[in-house]
């Protein structure tokens, strides 16, 4: 995690900078002294062993002098010194890199006055041969500038990793809508060293959280819908299991088919996995969640955790119409083709529309969509002899109109077919049943070319 440190400036001047989240060496002013930004803790895997946490953020640091300058980050001519101090030898070692130099315990690099070792590259650390799990270090950072001013940050160094872990269940189906879903968080440790601090975040996609906990933030930005719960005094061993209480109550939507939702979770002093992304928000005013060891739960864990799907118990209707048009051969028509969802939910983009003309018909002008500024292209994708349209999610009562012109033939019969998209774009989720359309009766309809009246 990366947290405030003191860093020494000069001839050895302390200053004390928060960030977020983030470890940064500086004086803050509009003259900024040189700064350092390094993670405080930062776990490595053991030798040899290539698993781990889900998404982890890789080593990283950056350096800064602090001084305005032209182009992008200024030439290589400052100094960076990368040590690993006296008595931690046998756990970590530095692997160079970039513009650097040295031996396994102490590197010196030439950097740009803006550097930063995700673009840069230079340092990093790996464990050492023989280490074990649980060995920890120091390594230190001094960056000098061309004045002479220094400034140093420490990070502490452990092999083996915390892995969280998260108790899933793939699909929730047979759902009422407007229902309550009362839902147990389950996480446990399969890493090889203690968790030390859980986050806990819990996003919902056309759910509600029927109740906000005292110890969870909910950012604005995602208007209620993320939870952000943190327990920074909670240790979960290697192999231990802990479920969180009281189990998160959620609402069902009454007028949706289909929702979701996802639980993640890792250790606290593993840093940010979004960044500022879910900075913020108020508490909620209900009970405190509270963590508890517990046996062991079978189930499927995923790492990090993952996404449970919710498929409810309903059903939408959708509905064509017939269209009748008037004319010779060769007169154009504009005409509309119009969807409707009877309801009672929304099923979301799960349907098509094929329209085929009656022969002889003519394309004069179709529905268009922009892909990019002022650019378009034709909304229904043409095949041979029909014309496939993708209907939006509608809520119940809800119409999408396309609307043609063509050039008439001979008097004729063309047809109008709703279509379940997975029939001709077969989702890779198991979980998708459709609309579950109750009266496939009105799901065609004909087009039909009459004589001039």
């Amino acid at each position: 995690m990366r947290r405030p440190l003191k860093c020494a400036v000069g001839a050895g001047a302390a200053v004390t900078l928060l960030l977020a989240a983030l470890t940064s060496c500086g004086s803050g002013a509009t003259d900024k002294a040189p700064s350092i930004t390094a993670p405080e803790v930062f776990y490595l895997r053991p030798v040899g062993d290539k698993s781990g946490p889900h998404d982890k953020d890789p080593f990283h640091f950056s350096a800064d002098d602090g001084k305005t300058h032209t182009g992008v980050g200024g030439s290589a001519d400052h100094t960076l010194t990368v040590d690993v101090l006296p008595g931690v030898k046998s756990a970590v070692v530095l692997r160079k890199g970039g513009n650097c130099t040295g031996s396994p315990t102490h590197m010196t690099c030439a950097v740009r006055s803006e550097y930063d070792s995700r673009s840069d590259g230079g340092v990093s650390l790996v464990a050492a041969e023989g280490s074990r799990p649980g060995d920890a270090g120091v390594v230190r950072y001094t960056y000098a500038g061309r004045g002479g001013k220094t400034v140093t940050a420490r990070t502490k160094v452990v092999v083996g990793e915390p892995v969280v872990e998260v108790l899933t269940t793939k699909l929730l189906g047979g759902v009422r809508p407007g229902a309550e879903l009362s839902r147990p968080i389950v996480v446990r440790n399969t890493g090889e060293v203690p968790v030390r601090g859980l986050v806990l975040q819990v996003g919902l996609e056309q759910l509600e959280f029927e109740e906000r906990y005292a110890n969870c933030r909910y950012p604005g930005f995602y208007k209620g819908h993320i939870a952000v719960c943190q327990f920074p005094d909670l240790r979960i061993a290697p192999g231990q299991t802990v479920t969180v209480q009281p189990a998160l109550r959620l609402r069902a939507p009454k007028t949706r088919m289909y929702a979701s939702f996802n639980s993640e979770a890792r250790a606290l002093d593993m840093g940010p996995q979004y960044g500022g992304a879910m900075a913020g928000g108020d508490h909620g005013d209900g009970p405190a969640l509270r963590p508890e060891a517990t046996a062991a739960e079978k189930g499927t864990y995923a790492k990090g955790g993952g996404w449970t799907n919710v498929v409810l118990d309903t059903h939408a209707d959708y509905s064509v119409s017939d269209v009748n048009l008037y004319g010779d051969p060769g007169t154009e028509r504009t005409f509309k083709l119009t969807v409707r969802n009877n309801g009672p939910a929304d099923a979301g983009a799960t349907e098509q529309l094929v329209f085929s003309p009656p022969l002889g018909m003519e394309m004069v002008k179709q529905p268009m969509q922009e892909y990019d500024e002022d650019a378009y292209e034709p909304y229904c994708e043409r095949g041979a002899y029909a014309y496939t349209c993708d209907i939006k999610a509608l809520e119940p009562g809800k119409t999408q109109t396309f609307t043609f012109t063509m050039r008439l033939g001979e008097p004729g019969e063309g047809a109008l077919t709703l279509q379940d998209r997975k029939q001709d774009k077969k989702p890779a989720q198991d979980w998708y049943v459709g609309d579950r359309d109750p009266d496939p009766g009105n799901d065609k309809a004909v087009i039909t070319v009459h004589p001039d009246r």
